[in-house]
């Protein structure tokens, strides 16, 4: 499972993170997963970490109490302070390996506001292809009680959607989904796989024990819902060891949720069916013949714009016939799009200023019928 995992979101709590008596962050735990994370960036495998910590460690220097529940102000408060600590503790962990590490804050908005969504999916991306690994939390200091995830269990699986990874895991300080609580059901069953999400799945879950944390099974199998829609396995592991990546990698106890489908095969059913065109674009019979072999379409193929579209929006692709060959996400504007239509890939920066991608539409976004 994680040995063939290529793009790893790896969730981590507060409990984990930091030690929650002393409010600081536990150094030589996170060194250890820190070289856990280096022996799979060696393997070529893309990692992305979800951490907590950020209130918890901000408390402290604060002087607010840790066992307390805070108010809105006082907890993004906290964060802002925090967040300075958490993002240097990873820099640190992760550059004593010479890892570029790279900071993101994250609100609810940004997974659904579509323009927001992409900016951040195109930063995860380019971040990645430079050898970066992004570290992402949610963005306390601003998030209101409406639009907050709440916890970083959903936001991982919401950050695991937005990258196309194939792995979620969520360390915890349980090693995976029993059937009622084993600290307080000596009777309570192990469940090592799971592979529907079905209301005796849900029932099982119950709360967080962490003084700090907001998350629990619920939430756990919250973010599930969303990472097995997305074509993304998930695990639910214990993390309050050292090296747990390492510890998992050689077969430790975990419950594995699987994904029917794969992140691509999943993106690609989201195109076709949730959502609605906003424009259609006609391309002559060279392009026509490319996509059906797999290529990308590119501006010099197209003949005809209608619509009024913005970047990431869906559009029917059309023959000079008017046929409807598919659906595709588009890279550029309609106003853009009409600029560079006809032309070359390598004119696109000389006519808009600017270059996102040598195609109109990629094949990853792309459904053909």
């Amino acid at each position: 499972m994680l040995n063939n995992a290529k793009r790893i979101v790896i969730k981590i709590g507060s409990s984990l993170v930091t030690d929650e008596a002393a409010g600081r962050v536990r150094e030589k735990w996170l060194l250890a997963l820190a070289e856990d994370i280096h022996e799979l960036h060696q393997q070529k495998k893309q990692v992305i970490v979800v951490t907590s910590g950020a209130v918890a460690l901000g408390r402290l220097q604060l002087g607010l109490p840790l066992k307390t529940a805070l108010q809105l102000e006082e907890k993004q408060a906290a964060a802002a302070c925090g967040q300075i600590e958490l993002s240097a503790a990873w820099r640190d962990a992760l550059g004593s390996h010479k890892l570029k590490v790279a900071q993101l804050l994250l609100t609810a908005d940004d997974s659904i506001e579509r323009r927001r969504y992409l900016n951040a999916r195109n930063t995860i991306d380019t971040l990645m292809e430079l050898g970066a690994i992004p570290i992402i939390n949610e963005n306390d200091t601003v998030a209101t009680a409406e639009l907050r995830f709440g916890d970083n269990d959903r936001l991982s699986a919401r950050v695991a959607q937005m990258a196309g990874a194939d792995l979620l895991i969520l360390f915890s300080d349980i090693d995976g989904l029993y059937s009622a609580d084993p600290r307080s059901d000596k009777n309570a069953k192990f469940i090592p796989e799971v592979h529907d999400i079905t209301p005796e799945i849900e029932a099982m879950a119950g709360e967080s024990s962490s003084d700090i944390g907001s998350g629990g099974m619920v939430t756990k199998i919250g973010a599930a819902k969303i990472a097995l829609s997305a074509g993304c396995h998930m695990v639910i592991a214990r993390g309050d060891v050292e090296h747990p990546l390492r510890i998992l990698e050689k077969g430790g106890k975990h419950t594995h949720f699987h994904a029917k489908e794969s992140p691509l095969s999943a993106r690609k059913h989201w195109i076709a069916g949730s959502i609605h065109p906003a424009g259609r674009i006609t391309i002559d019979e060279g392009a026509a013949k490319a996509l059906k072999s797999g290529k990308s379409l590119l501006p010099a193929g197209v003949k005809a714009i209608e619509g009024s579209f913005e970047r990431g929006d869906a559009v029917l692709i059309r023959d000079t016939q008017g046929k409807t060959l598919g659906k595709g996400l588009i890279a550029y504007s309609a106003e853009d799009a009409v600029r560079i239509l006809g032309k070359k890939s390598g004119e696109i920066e000389q006519i808009l200023g600017f270059k996102r991608r040598d195609v109109l539409i990629h094949r990853d976004d792309m459904v053909l019928e």
